[in-house]
């Protein structure tokens, strides 16, 4: 076990498997040099140049190269330097890469992996601050995965890697820095669609993934009040039913904790899920907690109060176990 950071366990990740299998390579803008979050740092002086490849700025192009590649039967991971960037592309990757294994009644796979930096908190503006999610839930033929620590980045980058269809990692920019301990190798290696319980309670479960585990670890050792088990979901294509359905079935209580906007957002489909198979089980409704329907502010101060916090979190667990009732959020009038 070492002690290293979330940037640092995509590094590792990423040499163990070009290591163990020289069909792995990478693509991305500006890769060489490690990328604007040094999240490739060292990989070329360690490869090459023809298994690092430092492409144009064409998304459309190296994404397109991508899958073709795939198809051939290689393993391309190609890097999207911030979400967004994957707009111009994602024909790419949505009908072309998703369904060649559908299309083709098997006899092509596509084992690719795009990664990508997302999310908010670090100043960055509405147009490079976004999770995006939604671009990819739902389509058919495509795994969605939100490492939410060290472990859980090196882990299922690993697993994306060796999966034998498209998945994409969305690499949220707050945690880059982030400390923890990794178990590398074999042992450490995280399936996807397998959930984590965080903290085990009573009151209430707490649904999260990505940066808002961590908000969730904070709202619950901020108070002494109740007690909370936390899932980290890991992925969000395929997500984790049993696991969740298990815990709100022992708590009777789930609060669903997004960094996205209300509308469309993943904690949606988690809470009909769970309104279908538990009804009569449950003490009060199902609960999101999310940003609002609004384009993410650039100004510090605008986008911390955009942003779930763990006080806010504290104080909408605390009014649903008081009334019973779902609490408005603060966009909404709520203190």
């Amino acid at each position: 076990m070492t002690v290293m950071r979330t940037r640092q366990a995509v590094i590792q990740a990423l040499s163990d498997e070009m290591e163990s299998d020289p069909t792995v390579f990478l693509m991305g803008e500006d890769i060489g040099s490690g990328g604007p979050f040094k999240a490739t740092e060292g990989l070329i002086e360690k490869f090459g140049d023809t298994r690092v490849i430092d492409t144009p700025i064409s998304e459309m192009a190296f994404l397109g190269a991508g899958v073709g590649a795939a198809a051939m039967g290689m393993r391309p991971v190609v890097e999207m330097m911030f979400i967004e960037f994957i707009g111009v592309a994602l024909d790419q990757l949505t009908t072309q890469g998703a369904f060649f294994r559908y299309l083709s009644r098997g006899a092509y796979q596509v084992p690719l992996t795009i990664r990508a930096a997302a999310g908010a908190g670090m100043g960055f503006g509405c147009q490079h601050s976004q999770i995006l999610d939604q671009w990819f839930r739902g389509n058919a033929g495509i795994s969605l995965v939100i490492p939410s620590s060290p472990q859980s980045m090196y882990g299922l980058l690993r697993s994306a890697i060796r999966s034998n269809d498209p998945v994409v990692i969305l690499e949220h920019k707050g945690l880059y820095g982030e400390r923890g301990d990794v178990i590398t190798g074999e042992a450490g290696i995280i399936p996807i669609g397998q959930a984590r319980t965080v903290t085990e309670g009573s009151d209430v479960t707490i649904v999260a993934i990505g940066s808002t585990v961590l908000t969730a670890k904070a709202a619950l050792e901020s108070q002494s009040e109740w007690s909370a088990e936390i899932i980290d979901l890991q992925t969000l294509i395929p997500w984790d039913k049993s696991a969740v359905m298990k815990s709100v079935a022992k708590t009777g209580r789930l609060v669903v904790i997004e960094e996205s906007s209300y509308s469309g957002g993943w904690g949606a489909e988690i809470c009909s899920e769970v309104v279908t198979k538990l009804w009569g089980q449950l003490k009060t409704p199902p609960h999101r907690i999310t940003s609002p329907d609004a384009p993410i502010p650039y100004a510090q101060e605008l986008e911390k109060r955009y942003l779930p916090s763990s006080d806010y979190v504290v104080s909408q667990i605390n009014e649903l176990l008081k009334t019973g009732k779902s609490p408005a959020a603060w966009w909404e009038g709520a203190k």
